[in-house]
């Protein structure tokens, strides 16, 4: 499921005068889907989008030989009406047993942060959010402490503490549904949220919540993961990014990435070297989810980037 629908085409006004018969703007789409694989899926698709002068700036396919299902991304440019479109699409979902998605390529996606105590996540989907073209629009941080309220308020975002014991986790969860409805939240990244979501969240939201962390699991639990990896003399650390399910940091992987380390780390430094792959890996997985890139297929994800 989506946690929110994604804006649907407006409805048409009655044209007036001046605009009868005029042309409608080019809208650059983008399609994914997936369906059982079989012969003639490609040609349907790209046909279908012929037929209404749809001109494809973008495609990739793949189908996995394992679980027998065929997986695709399509750009295009069109003046055809979405609805249109939409319509032409259904019905060849009926013929392929498609699950598909069509949205505007170029849209910011609608995004909620939540953090801990720990900013170094924060402050870099933030800032490329706001500078470095990252196609999301964050529309509030969701803290379980205070500590980086200041953070969000300084990119003009705002922050919503909701603390979280064993006693109110409930409430706690109830409280972010509601400000997901309120939002209209598309996606909610975990960026260094330090809380486990219960089981019936993490299956609510599936699909549309991307946690981060340290590579080191599950050799290196609990607290001070970097501690122990320097006391085991490590010489490769790294992050997952990965979508959340009910099987605690062992969701669909969407990007890793890895940096060397040396004897003469201390943990100290082995700490800083993790958080900068934590944050390159988070706002990686977080940009090809926003460009509708990632595919679940069961477990695993296909990427198509």
């Amino acid at each position: 499921m989506t946690i929110s629908a994604s804006p649907a085409a407006s409805a048409a006004s009655p044209a007036s005068p001046a605009t009868a018969g005029a042309v409608p703007d080019a809208q650059h789409l983008v399609l994914t889907l997936s369906c059982p694989d079989r012969p003639g899926i490609v040609h349907a698709v790209t046909g279908a989008l012929a037929r209404r002068g749809g001109n494809i700036t973008e495609s990739q396919q793949y189908g996995d030989d394992e679980t027998g299902l065929f997986f695709m991304r399509v750009a295009v440019l069109t003046r055809v009406p979405r609805g249109e479109l939409e319509a032409d699409l259904a019905e060849l979902a009926t013929t392929y047993e498609m699950t598909w998605a069509l949205d505007e390529a170029d849209r910011r996606v609608r995004t909620l942060l939540m953090v801990s105590k720990e900013g170094h996540c924060l402050s870099d989907l933030l800032f490329r959010a706001k500078s470095q073209g990252l196609p999301i629009e964050v529309v509030g941080v969701v803290g379980n402490h205070e500590t980086l309220r200041d953070v969000a308020e300084f990119y003009e975002v705002p922050f919503h503490c909701v603390p979280v014991t064993r006693d109110t986790k409930e409430a706690a969860e109830a409280e972010l549904l509601r400000l997901v409805e309120e939002l209209g939240v598309e996606l909610i990244v975990l960026a260094r949220y330090m809380q486990i979501l219960s089981p019936a969240l993490c299956t609510r939201l599936r699909g549309n919540v991307i946690n981060i962390h340290h590579s080191f699991l599950p050799s290196f639990k609990g607290a001070k993961p970097y501690h122990q990896a320097h006391e085991r003399g490590v010489k490769l650390i790294g992050a997952t990014a990965h979508y959340v399910t009910e099987d605690l940091d062992e969701g669909p992987i969407i990007e890793q990435d890895v940096t060397r380390a040396s004897h003469a780390d201390s943990a100290l430094v082995l700490q800083r070297k993790g958080q900068d792959v934590e944050r390159r890996v988070l706002a990686q997985a977080v940009k090809w989810h926003a460009e509708h890139r990632v595919l679940l297929n069961g477990r695993r994800t296909v990427v198509f980037a």
